[in-house]
């Protein structure tokens, strides 16, 4: 793509536009209520329901698992309609979702299986969401002014992971264990909100003749463009199997630090939650990072510097120390992460056509939450035959071959 050059404006506060305020503002708001709501469904499981750690485990996995297999119609749909309206439509179907919740808590009959149900309509709704914003992003803005946008939008990630679970923690604390759910269902109806108000022109229907709108319900239309394709392949597998590899060791790290080395659960939070700030230090420094060495460039070395943190955390122990390691480890992971993670997707948009980039989005999404939990399932066996240290050690030593399927071209 070569090297991406701002304006002094666009580099600084200079505005993308009043629609794109509206939608970073509704993207804002929407993250703050999920990053609030942080690992609610497993302590309302645990402190309301009082399941054991298996029925959490399928808590998790039919979320990621079944949502996504839900989800995978809805790409192709998503294609041939009208972005924002759809994007309205999800916001309120996860508010509405949510919202039984804590009315179902307040008539004392909520139950696990609405549980696993609202999860389910949560995770398929957030990847046609995903799907539909990535593609209305596409049209709202030229391309040089993505990378600003998915900067912003990075960054704004990582200061909800920051500040989200501890405030969340001590909603849940002073007002009880639905709070952070109904701040989460709220969130999503100030998104939908916000996404109505950005106005102007009404959106244009999608055009294609009958043939492109019979290929709109093939459902592996978007694996088919990725896999054909030669630039967003590599990515695509580089970008899947990263996530699944760090993802899969998570409860596996949560049993280390909590059950053998003796960890408080706020010191397990304050693990995670303060290297957050490098996702903020790292989304900042993307865009002139870009401008001065090219994405390419950025992408292959961050991408490959994002690999070579997680083997670190086979020498978690505890005390202190261990938990400086680990903040250390997840510090240079995250920012890494931060540089690496609004690049891509910017690469990945720019290379994607207009008429397929809800397709591809979709598909992406899907296939890494399936592979997500395919990979949390199978390193959990893994860890039940061998050690849960063994299990961390040996996804951190897979996880150092994936640049080899970062694209070089």
């Amino acid at each position: 793509m070569g090297h991406v050059r701002e304006t002094d404006g666009q580099l600084g506060g200079a505005s993308l536009g009043v629609p794109f305020r509206w939608l970073w503002g509704a993207y804002a708001g929407s993250l703050a209520g999920t990053w609030l709501a942080f690992d609610s469904f497993p302590l309302i499981a645990v402190l309301v329901l009082h399941v054991g750690p298996a029925q959490v485990s399928l808590l998790a996995a039919a979320g990621l698992a079944v949502g996504a297999v839900v989800a995978v119609p809805l790409g192709p749909w998503v294609e041939f309609r009208r972005k924002r309206p759809v994007m309205i439509a999800m916001d309120l179907v996860r508010c509405g979702a949510l919202l039984s919740i804590p009315a179902a808590y307040a008539l004392g009959a909520l139950s696990f299986g609405q549980l696993v149900v609202v999860a389910i309509v949560v995770a398929a709704a957030d990847i046609t969401f995903t799907a539909a914003s990535g593609a209305y992003l596409k049209g709202l803005l030229p391309p040089s002014q993505l990378l600003v946008a998915n900067g912003r939008f990075e960054s704004t990630m990582w200061t909800a992971s920051v500040l989200g679970p501890p405030l969340g923690g001590a909603a849940i604390a002073l007002f009880g264990p639905v709070t952070t759910v109904i701040a989460n269902a709220v969130s999503f109806l100030l998104s939908a909100a916000g996404i109505r108000a950005i106005g102007g022109q009404p959106e244009a229907r999608p055009e294609g003749d009958r043939r492109a709108r019979v290929r709109a319900g093939d459902l592996v239309g978007g694996w088919r463009f990725i896999l054909a394709d030669p630039v967003l392949r590599p990515l695509f597998l580089n970008t899947v199997l990263v996530s699944g590899l760090i993802m899969a060791t998570a409860p596996l790290v949560a049993v280390l630090m909590l059950g053998r080395f003796g960890f408080a659960p706020w010191q397990y939070a304050l693990a995670f939650a303060v290297p957050c700030v490098g996702g903020l230090i790292g989304s900042r420094l993307s865009r002139p990072l870009v401008a001065r060495y090219g994405q390419r460039g950025i992408m292959l070395t961050f991408g490959t510097l994002r690999v070579c943190w997680p083997v670190g955390m086979v020498f978690v122990h505890g005390g202190w120390t261990g938990l400086v390691l680990v903040m250390v480890v997840q510090f240079g992971l995250i920012t890494s992460m931060g540089v690496f993670n609004p690049v891509y997707a910017t690469y990945r948009l720019r290379h994607t056509p207009a008429d397929r980039v809800a397709r591809t989005l979709s598909a992406w999404s899907v296939s890494s939450k399936l592979t997500v939990a395919a990979l949390t399932a199978l390193w959990g066996l893994l860890a039940a035959l061998t050690t849960p240290l063994t299990a961390v050690g040996a996804a951190g030593v897979l996880i150092l071959a994936t640049p080899l399927l970062l694209p070089r071209t």
